[in-house]
């Protein structure tokens, strides 16, 4: 399952938001690394310039999804630029803890914009080219998506959703010849994760039921699987959600 193999994505177009840091980051370097085109996207400009150097196997847009419209251009953008589009991975994602009574109008629906409602944008504007060329999606959940977790009604109202959206999706193209699937990691050693606040007087017991006793996962590590489930090899994997880990929800 390992995401370096030479040329296993050889003549495949892909788009990877949260392309800049992080987990997307990680899975723009292994999708490249086997032969794809990646056109990467993410709000950052100055980020996306330095983490992916635009060349004849690599683009990349600055651009909230959160806006529709902003989704169907990166997608014409991408087709534009490599001539279609084969795989669309939606990485990018953001965790605000906060106390569920002080959540603001503004701050829930920031919040599934991120999580939810910029995922199926992305996928809508995808999904002509994606038939087209039997292509594939993967979206990355949480483990937020599969359990609660204090302090984080919008975010795990979100990854829920998008858990949904998966197997509605994939439900509904089920004969079409394209792949959906959606990946739930853990805590791992991102931006997100090193910068992260917790909310004013917290019960740090409630906290700590996110931790997994194994510790925090690479990027790399939980991007093998999302570049699996976007290869040759995970041809048969088609509604499924994939939870990576470190076994926390094992316990």
């Amino acid at each position: 399952m390992a995401g370096t193999d030479s040329g296993r994505f050889e003549g495949r177009v892909a788009v990877v938001t949260g392309a800049s840091s992080g987990l997307g980051e990680a899975v723009t370097r292994q999708l490249r690394e086997g032969g794809a085109k990646v056109f990467g996207v993410g709000r950052d400009k100055a980020r996306l310039e330095s983490a992916l150097q635009d060349g004849d196997e690599t683009a990349w847009l600055a651009a909230d999804l959160t806006d529709p419209a902003a989704a169907t251009e990166v997608v014409e953008a991408c087709v534009d630029r490599f001539g279609g589009l084969d795989i669309l991975v939606n990485a990018a994602g953001a965790h605000t803890m906060r106390h569920t009574a002080e959540v603001t109008d503004a701050d829930w629906q920031h919040d599934l914009a991120i999580n939810l409602s910029a995922p199926f944008y992305l996928s809508r504007a995808a999904l002509p080219h994606l038939l087209d060329r039997s292509g594939c999606i993967v979206n990355v959940s949480s483990i937020a998506g599969l359990e609660g977790q204090a302090y984080s009604a919008a975010y795990c109202a979100a990854k829920h959703g998008l858990i949904g959206l998966t197997r509605a999706m994939a439900l509904e193209f089920d004969s079409k010849g394209i792949r959906i699937n959606c990946v739930c990691p853990g805590g791992m050693t991102t931006p997100m994760v090193q910068n992260f606040t917790f909310p004013e007087d917290p019960d740090y017991t409630l906290i700590m039921k996110i931790a997994a006793a194994r510790g925090l996962m690479d990027p790399a590590q939980v991007a093998n699987v999302i570049t699996f489930l976007c290869s040759p090899e995970a041809s048969a994997v088609h509604g499924a959600i994939y939870t990576v880990d470190n076994g926390k929800m094992s316990l």
